[in-house]
């Protein structure tokens, strides 16, 4: 095929992959009524694709639990492939690479001229990613999912869930706010078009979500894309460990870059689309793990001395790493799981607010699992899931925490354990979560925690005011928060008849709808500790020691 049709089907597998993602993306949300549900809240489309398909998520998942959970075996389709003809998904499916991609085109002062010709020279420090999949990989064989940190579909879908949209959404529905309560009737009219158009794309959530930490995550994100400005795909070249992964396994590709010295004339043209910085200049030896497979470089000779064939019998430079770096990594992989669990959140007393979505495995194969994605905390539909900071330790840093202030943990939902791609949070129904009126008979109900009273700042207990707000919250049947009626005195010497909340540990799931109603500002009068969750055998209200290091 002729250089110009393979770098317009490029283009059109970026747009079409990276539409799609955006697709999966914005209906990792559930619209409908949750009190209307009859039956499982679930969502319409397969949101984990994109994760199923990624490489590096399935060998580190497998390596950190022994295991492969299901769906990744599709990652396959990328791997096997990438043997065969090169790292195609950083350059055609990658929505990361292409978000990178498209403002790596963007004009720039610090590339143009010579300067963007030399900038896309293949430099040393490429490497870097290479030192950086084998730390990831030892410390996933040591029991810990950090590599999700910079795994590029979770760092995509971590900054643009937790942080782009809600900031995006805000900013949308603060302009068409302003538009649609102008006093001019046609300015009202562009507003409510607008708000319909909108809305009906799924630009903007029908209730507008806040995520702890989004300043961060989105300062994190927005400074990666700048890089594009100075260092093309500057991501891709020196951070990304799928890249080198794919480098890696490209090693072996039949398909290669064939250069024909007798029609160079050195005028450096293919450098200056080059997005992979592999040398496809006459003179040095061809990058091969290094590149994209855009085809910029074909279609930019004007001489058509460069082309791609397959079984080319010239020869290529593969991945050039220092033993001494190489060893590094590795030592650094081995001792960087161990550094981490030596910090509060895996001490025996665990902070008390760790609350994990319910159905999340216990807190060492949590940790091992989850990929720091974001995925549940996008799909919960009150907003009750957050980016831990300090709560799990350094090693849980952005892992899915319940905040009951923000949003409680809805009755019949389970959307978080729909999406979860690796089974961090094993995929239940609201009968197994068994908070719902249609819980299995017999069966415990999945608990979050146990919520607690601070008598000094409950209304009823310590101001001689009427409150029954947490009683009527409370969704479990029967009910964990009961009300006794009690004779108090308020400040004037009136003795009043008031409704005394009691908490019944027993019945009590955790679900922080106490915690969010309670009308004491502040701090509230009721909130949920992690004390009492199923995940845990250690981790209960009561517990004997004795017994249990007998066991």
């Amino acid at each position: 095929m002729r250089p110009v049709k393979m770098t317009t089907l490029r283009r059109l597998s970026q747009i079409t992959f990276f539409v799609l993602f955006l697709f999966f993306l914005l209906h990792t949300e559930f619209r409908g009524s949750l009190q209307a549900a009859q039956s499982d809240i679930r969502l319409p489309y397969p949101v984990r694709w994109f994760f199923e398909i990624d490489p590096l998520v399935a060998l580190s998942n497998a390596l950190s639990s022994r295991a492969l959970y299901r769906g990744l075996l599709w990652s396959l389709a990328i791997l096997i492939p990438t043997m065969f003809l090169g790292r195609f998904f950083c350059g055609w499916i990658c929505p990361l690479g292409s978000l990178h991609h498209f403002f790596s085109n963007l004009r720039s002062e610090r590339k143009r001229g010579m300067r963007l010709i030399e900038s896309n020279r293949y430099k040393r420090w490429q490497t870097t990613k290479y030192y950086l999949l084998f730390a990831c990989l030892v410390a996933a064989l040591m029991g810990t999912g950090i590599f999700g940190w910079l795994d590029p579909i979770s760092l995509l879908v971590r900054s643009l869930g937790l942080s782009i949209l809600p900031g995006t959404s805000y900013a949308l529905r603060a302009t068409l706010h302003g538009l649609e309560g102008s006093r001019f009737a046609p300015v009202q009219t562009v507003g409510s078009v607008l708000h319909f158009i909108l809305g009906g794309l799924l630009l903007i959530s029908l209730k507008q979500p806040y995520f702890r930490q989004g300043i961060w995550l989105g300062a994190i994100f927005i400074f990666l894309v700048a890089l594009n400005f100075r260092v093309t795909r500057f991501w891709c070249r020196a951070l990304c460990p799928l890249g080198a992964l794919l480098g890696v396994v490209s090693r072996w590709s039949v398909l290669g870059l064939v250069k024909s010295p007798e029609h160079c004339q050195d005028c450096n043209r293919c450098l200056l689309r080059c997005q992979g910085g592999d040398d496809p200049i006459g003179g040095v030896p061809w990058r091969q793990p290094e590149c994209h497979l855009c085809f910029n470089c074909v279609g930019e000779c004007p001489e058509h001395g460069l082309q791609f064939k397959f079984f080319s019998p010239q020869a290529f430079a593969g991945v050039n790493l220092q033993r001494r770096k190489v060893l590094t990594s590795l030592g650094a992989g081995v001792a960087l799981v161990p550094l981490m669990r030596a910090t509060p959140g895996f001490a025996a007393e665990r902070h008390e607010r760790l609350l994990r979505p319910p159905g999340a495995l216990d807190e060492d194969h949590f940790l091992s699992r989850c990929i720091r994605c974001g995925e549940c905390m996008k799909a919960c539909p009150n907003n009750a899931l957050h980016p831990a900071l300090n709560e799990a330790g350094l090693e849980g840093l952005w892992t899915p925490v319940m905040v009951p202030r923000i949003g409680y943990c809805e009755t019949s939902c389970v959307l978080c354990s729909q999406v979860c791609p690796t089974g961090a949070i094993w995929e239940i129904t609201a009968k197994e979560k068994g908070w719902a009126a249609s819980a299995i008979e017999d069966a415990k109900p999945i608990r979050v925690g146990t919520a607690f009273y601070d008598r000094g700042r409950c209304l009823p207990w310590a101001m001689a005011t009427e409150c029954i707000v947490c009683e009527e919250w409370c969704p479990t049947s029967p009910k964990a928060v009961y009300l006794r009626p009690a004779e108090v005195v308020d400040a004037e010497g009136n003795v009043k008849q008031v409704k005394q909340p009691y908490l019944d540990p027993a019945r009590c799931v955790g679900c922080g709808a106490c915690e969010y109603a309670c009308p004491v500002q502040d701090r509230p009068a009721v909130y949920v500790t992690s004390i009492g969750e199923s995940r845990s055998r250690t981790n209960q209200i009561l517990l004997n020691r004795g017994k249990e290091t007998a066991k």
